[in-house]
């Protein structure tokens, strides 16, 4: 991929997640990326071709950051869920401007929209649920957890907290609710 079109879906995702995809226009990306619409149309056939692009381009990032960079460890399940959770609240964190998760975000407004975004988001919560299921069933093996949860249904549920806890603090404008809502799945979990 060219450094360009590189450089355009980095800016547009900024762009996106600052304003919503629907309220972004094409003439918003070629502005923030010093681009012409003959260069825009050269990278891309659509806006909707690059809101697809961004999204497989989130989707690779979190995948290596997330899935891969901390789920898919060696490290102990609780070490596990503790980095999980760091890596979510350290990314906001460096937000002055709380705008939520970029993929939550991009989940609420296109999923009822449009069916190839939903795909493409749903595969992504689905690969963070199973990843988190795996760590929770290994933590019931351990001894760590109770055995009558439910692996699945508990990491639905952390997952939900977690882009809940996002959702609440974006409304807010203020982490500490984000950090809350941590510290109540980290006492749930017995990861302290």
């Amino acid at each position: 991929m060219s450094s360009k079109k590189q450089e355009i879906i980095r800016i547009a995702r900024e762009v996106i997640h600052s304003k919503g995809y629907q309220a972004t226009s094409v003439s918003d990306i070629m502005a923030a990326t010093n681009i012409g619409k003959g260069q825009f149309y050269h990278y891309f056939q659509s806006k909707h071709d690059l809101g697809l692009v961004i999204v497989e381009d989130l989707v690779k990032d979190w995948e290596g950051q997330l899935i891969i960079g901390i789920l898919k460890t060696s490290d102990a399940p609780v070490t596990k869920l503790n980095r999980m959770l760091q890596w979510v609240e350290t990314s906001h964190a460096e937000m002055e401007i709380k705008y939520g998760c970029a993929m939550g975000n991009l989940a609420i407004e296109m999923s009822v929209q449009d069916e190839e975004f939903r795909v493409k988001i749903k595969e992504f919560f689905n690969h963070w649920v199973n990843s988190v299921t795996d760590i929770l069933t290994e933590m019931i093996e351990n001894h760590q957890l109770d055995e009558s949860i439910n692996p699945k249904k508990n990491a639905e549920s952390i997952v939900a907290m977690i882009e809940g806890g996002i959702l609440l603090m974006v409304n807010r404008q203020n982490i500490q609710v984000l950090q809350n809502i941590f510290e109540v799945i980290k006492q749930q979990y017995h990861l302290d």
